[in-house]
């Protein structure tokens, strides 16, 4: 790999084993997957064989390396059961320690690899806020929330600054995956390769200072904050946690760096921090315009205690006749660009339910009334956005392969009607 040789010459002053690190750059990226534990377990994924496991990526949970070229092509991961995520890039999230029932925020979030490791750790319980300042990979993110099915989480498009005041001294746990040189992924994204200088590792450190400053306000006294990258350069890491501590009133408790010649993965830095100073904040009081139209929520559970065999935890919000439901005690949304709040129910119409996608993605496999299990050449043209053969009852069904949810279907006799988004749907891709 043809490296610009002012980072060649500060690699190689600063790593004592920095030919072994030049010689690594022209081997292929190593690729890893983590199971979504939230609708299949590792055993059941293992045993299933999914996909060509190579072995378990050691420090994180659920995450495993992999041999298979393009494992997003497949009908699994429609179903949202696994996420496609740089194994290296797996340790951050680990640190924060993130448990059911706490508010967490993840500042950066997109593309979610690292969200949706705190989701599994939440177990659908607390407030789970997943913040990303460009639209276009906040759209990116609140798919991925969607297909994975996380039932607690908000997807907000906003810049870390403009959080502050609203969200001061309210969250538990941060984590700051913060815009950084990319050094660690000049093998996997030639673009981050191309477009290294010094001036914009420079530029990269001043810009993470910014956000943390941002995080440490919206993090409660003795709560947790990792910073991560996935660079080398140590103005973005050692010593900006350096300044981390001196500046902002954090304890640094632990620090990682992950080298591609050293380990199974790619580049990667992480580093994790305890506030110890700082005010509580008072509770947000609740909005009085959240809760859902009376006649609208009305609707939907009849529909609700038809599709589905257990009711759904959580509070009804309506925005016009879209119904969502979102975790208890949420924060008032006004004021706030919200792409996506807790789970999408669906729609009222003409006095009529219209379930959302969302919805079918979020629902444990088990509780599904009506089901319509497809072969996998019927689920292929299913994510073809085709009609497809019915084995169940007539009306709204959840589209099935191997027991788990690719979309919603109407049934009509021995057909059922496609109702995959068409923004989904997989057009001119066949059987494999």
């Amino acid at each position: 790999m043809k490296l610009p040789a002012a980072y060649r010459a500060r690699i190689a002053g600063e790593l004592p084993d920095a030919e072994a690190y030049f010689a690594c750059l022209d081997a292929p990226p190593v690729k890893g997957v983590r199971v979504n534990t939230r609708k299949i377990s590792c055993e059941e994924f293992l045993s299933k064989r999914i996909l060509n496991i190579d072995g378990a990526v050691p420090w994180a949970d659920a995450a495993y390396y992999i041999r298979d070229e393009k494992p997003g092509r497949g009908i699994p991961f429609a179903a949202g059961l696994f996420y496609v995520q740089e194994p290296s890039a797996a340790c951050a999230a680990p640190l924060l320690q993130a448990s059911p029932g706490e508010r967490v925020l993840d500042l950066c979030a997109a593309p979610g690899g690292k969200s949706m490791q705190l989701a599994a750790a939440m177990k659908g319980e607390g407030i789970l806020v997943l913040n990303e300042k460009i639209p276009s990979r906040a759209a990116i993110l609140s798919e991925n929330v969607e297909r994975m099915g996380v039932t607690n989480a908000v997807v907000l498009c906003a810049d870390p600054e403009s959080l502050e005041e609203r969200f001061a001294g309210w969250f538990d746990k941060i984590l700051v995956d913060a815009p950084c040189s990319g050094e660690g992924m000049f093998r996997k994204e030639p673009a981050a390769l191309a477009e290294w200088s010094e001036a914009n590792v420079a530029m990269c450190a001043d810009r993470q200072k910014k956000i943390i400053k941002s995080a440490v306000k919206m993090l409660r006294p003795g709560g947790r904050l990792v910073y991560s990258t996935c660079t080398f350069s140590r103005e973005e890491d050692e010593n900006n946690a350096a300044r981390f501590v001196e500046e902002d009133g954090l304890t640094l408790l632990e620090e990682h760096k992950l080298w591609p010649h050293r380990v199974r993965g790619e580049g990667h830095y992480a580093a994790l921090f305890l506030k110890t100073g700082g005010e509580e904040m008072a509770p947000i009081r609740r909005a009085k315009n959240l809760s859902a139209d009376k006649r609208d929520a009305a609707v939907w559970r009849a529909f609700e205690g038809e599709f589905l065999k257990a009711p759904l935890r959580g509070e009804l919000l309506s925005f016009g006749h879209a119904l969502y439901l979102v975790p208890e005690g949420l924060f008032p949304l006004a004021g706030l660009k919200v792409l996506r709040a807790g789970v999408r129910l669906g729609e009222v119409s003409g006095g009529r339910f219209e379930p959302a996608h969302a919805l079918a993605m979020a629902v444990q496999r088990e509780n599904f009334c009506n089901a319509n299990e497809l072969t996998e050449e019927e689920a292929r043209a299913y994510l073809r956005g085709e009609e497809v053969p019915a084995s169940c009852g007539k009306g709204w069904c959840a589209a099935m392969y191997g027991g788990f949810a690719l979309g919603l279907g109407k049934a009509s006799g021995v057909v059922m009607k496609n109702k995959l988004p068409k923004a989904l749907r997989r057009v001119g891709q066949r059987a494999e």
